[in-house]
């Protein structure tokens, strides 16, 4: 598994989102920016990531997830000018 392969699933599951993901073998950092994520409460947040990784998760293949999800505004607001 790459990050690649881990974003293309992501994409797959949130299409309305964007995705940035760093890591190798299973451990992953994601960033994930859409407007889906307004309102949730951070557990709702991270389980709509999880579901995508789910089965990846689940057979080992995914050992580590570091998921922070924003709004466009939020992510808007926390990059540099």
């Amino acid at each position: 598994m790459d990050a690649a392969t881990v974003k293309a699933l992501l994409q797959d599951h949130l299409s309305e989102c964007e995705f940035h993901v760093q890591g190798e073998g299973n451990h992953y950092d994601v960033v994930a920016i859409g407007a889906v994520f307004d309102g949730l409460r951070p557990v709702k947040k991270q389980q709509l990531i999880y579901a995508a990784l789910n089965e990846q998760i689940a057979d080992g293949s995914i050992h580590a997830v570091n998921i922070r999800t924003y709004t466009p505004a939020q992510w808007q607001a926390s990059s540099p000018a």
